[in-house]
């Protein structure tokens, strides 16, 4: 949850981001500004009402130790009651409001990361299980999933894939997707029958838009080179995969899904714009604080959060502590019900 002094300060930076906004006619860039600020208006009204209300409770048990009319002290009691009942509820609001003000909820589009860990190949191919799994709840959600960049095993796998998501409240509903998923299954190359365990690490982050940060060309390296399949094998006659390494963070991004280079020098920037907004929102948490440091930070790329025993058709949620007996069918994309207990 964000600190409503840190609100306070920001709230003053964007109104002055506005006005300069509407005076150059950015009126894209003063659309989004202002719904920032419609959101931190009402959250600083409803920290003036909470204390607005403390005063008064305040002032009412002042008045039942000083007051000996029998009239004054009877509404006294009245208003504390009525007031002591309200105020956890504007608490609550509050907390609500907060838990928003990251605009978490308004986002529409995810950039996806799904890396094999621990396990080798097992864990190529639990990559790709994970990738088919969100591939169709997106679909269930009536939302669109694009790869953006892949780097497949020989087996069919994949080492790493990235992509994105876009549909209404599509980041708040996979955020807590984030973390370590363990896997615990015979692998088809197993002949002696033994369970292995391998791990597959996914990250969720919001896909930054172009007006969210300016990527200057003197700051990136952009490499050409023919596209390729599993085992390496040239797939391209023609160098259309890119390969762009941004200079000040040392972040080096590969794309080669799309047939054209343009295309593909578009799905890297878009990830390279993200990456970069993710490295200055930690930045940013550090000031903030150590709690919302701690939130944002579970939700990335935290500790095992996850186990798929598929032997026993089972699934634990380690961070809730609950499990569920429909492996086959979470696999299969229904994954509703525990976005749900998880969010």
């Amino acid at each position: 949850m964000i600190n409503i002094e840190t609100i306070k300060q920001d709230y003053e930076n964007i109104t002055a981001e506005l006005k300069k906004a509407e005076q150059v006619l950015d009126w894209e860039k003063a659309g989004q500004i202002r719904k920032t600020k419609e959101s931190y208006e009402k959250i600083i009204a409803k920290e003036q009402e909470i204390k607005e209300t403390k005063e008064r409770i305040i002032e009412a048990q002042a008045m039942l130790n000083k007051e000996k009319d029998s009239e004054l002290l009877t509404l006294a009691k009245e208003e504390i009651e009525i007031l002591g009942t309200r105020f956890p509820k504007l608490e609550k609001e509050l907390e609500t409001l907060l838990n928003q003000t990251d605009g978490n909820e308004e986002i529409n589009e995810s950039i996806i990361e799904i890396r094999a860990g621990a396990g080798g190949d097992e864990a190529g191919l639990f990559a790709a299980n994970l990738f088919n799994m969100y591939s169709k709840y997106a679909e269930s959600q009536n939302w669109e999933a694009r790869t953006l960049s892949s780097n497949q095993t020989d087996i069919g796998g994949y080492k790493e894939i990235i992509f994105s998501i876009k549909g209404k409240n599509s980041f708040s509903k996979l955020k807590n997707e984030a973390g370590v998923h363990r896997v615990q299954r015979i692998p088809e190359t197993e002949k002696s029958g033994r369970i292995h365990t391998s791990t597959v690490s996914v990250a969720i982050l919001p896909k930054a838009k172009k007006s969210d940060i300016e990527i200057k060309s003197d700051d990136l390296q952009i490499d050409t080179y023919k596209s390729s399949g599993p085992g390496g094998q040239n797939v391209n006659k023609r160098e259309t995969a890119i390969r762009i390494t941004h200079l000040p963070t040392g972040i080096v991004v590969t794309s080669q899904n799309e047939r054209n280079q343009a295309q593909n020098k578009e799905n890297a920037l878009s990830i390279i714009r993200t990456k970069v907004v993710e490295i200055q929102e930690q930045r940013q948490i550090e000031k903030i604080g150590s709690k919302r440091k701690d939130q944002v930070g579970q939700a990335m790329r935290a500790e095992k959060i996850r186990t798929y025993n598929f032997p026993q058709n089972r699934l634990t949620d380690h961070r809730i502590k609950k499990t569920w007996h429909n492996l086959d069918q979470v696999m299969a994309g229904e994954l509703d019900e525990i976005i749900s207990a998880c969010g």
